[in-house]
């Protein structure tokens, strides 16, 4: 899948968002989240290896990343992505598919199950954020002064954005791989669909749910990279230990975007715990 390319699409309150699915229709499905500030091409590697495994395979980007609809004054909120998901799962008819959400991903897929109904029946967090505090000293800056961050000059914001997606990396990011993440948030569109998701960005999202995950009561997987220096593995302990029946599963020489760092052990993980 050297060609990431969704070829679907819904109209939401928040835009249109595109969305995708691989593999054997008759197969368990897998729903599968990315975070910020990525795109459903994290899972470029993973999707296909789901997929021959014979898992029927749902990916989307969120609204207001990768391609899905960038537009001003758009909702682009952590409430507003666990909304879209709640329709997306009903759009799809899947009653209770198996869930793997990376990063914001993780806060989306648990907002849409303990506040909105959706059912799961195994949910996987990789490196989620869940737990505050969160927002690292960059995150919170750009966040207060995002209306000054939109104003860069094109050349320095994109400059800006490779950094800071490559810092989500500890093994580094094949130069194709970079492009794909960077590129939907250049030019003048996507330049302000950046600062505007992460002006969005609110802890309360998290506050408002952290409460219940002690009433989470499904197979739950915690997958970290121990050594994601965005969220640090500390953070997967302490969620695994909320959640009753959680598993822990440190992913060795990943950072935080674990499924570009080490694809190959995190599907093996995940593929572990579909069949479990």
């Amino acid at each position: 899948m050297s060609d990431w390319t969704l070829r679907e699409s819904l109209a939401t309150t928040s835009g249109t968002v595109r969305w995708d699915r691989f593999g054997d229709p008759g197969g368990e499905p897998v729903v599968l989240l990315h975070g910020t500030p990525f795109s459903s091409y994290v899972w470029h590697e993973i999707a296909p290896a789901l997929a021959g495994a014979g898992h029927h395979v749902h990916v989307w980007d969120m609204a207001g990343y990768g391609t899905s609809d960038m537009h001003p004054d758009q909702d682009v909120s952590l409430g507003a992505q666990g909304r879209i998901l709640t329709e997306l799962l009903a759009h799809w008819g899947l009653r209770e598919p198996s869930v793997v959400a990376h990063d914001f991903g993780g806060c989306v897929a648990l907002r849409a199950h303990l506040l909105h109904g959706a059912r799961y029946r195994r949910l996987a967090l990789v490196d989620p954020v869940a737990l505050e505090p969160w927002g690292s000293p960059f995150f919170r800056l750009v966040g207060q002064h995002s209306h000054v961050f939109e104003q860069l000059p094109a050349a320095l914001h994109e400059a800006l954005v490779r950094e800071y997606v490559t810092s989500a990396s500890h093994l580094g990011l094949r130069p194709a791989t970079l492009d794909a993440l960077v590129g939907p948030w250049t030019g003048e569109r996507g330049q302000a669909a950046f600062y505007r998701q992460i002006a969005q960005a609110d802890q309360r999202y998290t506050d408002d749910i952290q409460p219940l995950y002690p009433t989470l009561d499904l197979p739950v997987t915690v997958c970290w990279g121990t050594e994601d220096t965005w969220i640090p593995f500390a953070k997967g302990q302490e969620l695994a230990a909320l959640i009753p029946g959680a598993r822990l599963v440190p992913v060795p020489e990943a950072g935080h975007l674990v499924p570009l760092d080490a694809p190959a052990r995190l599907t093996s993980e995940v593929l572990t715990f579909l069949r479990a």
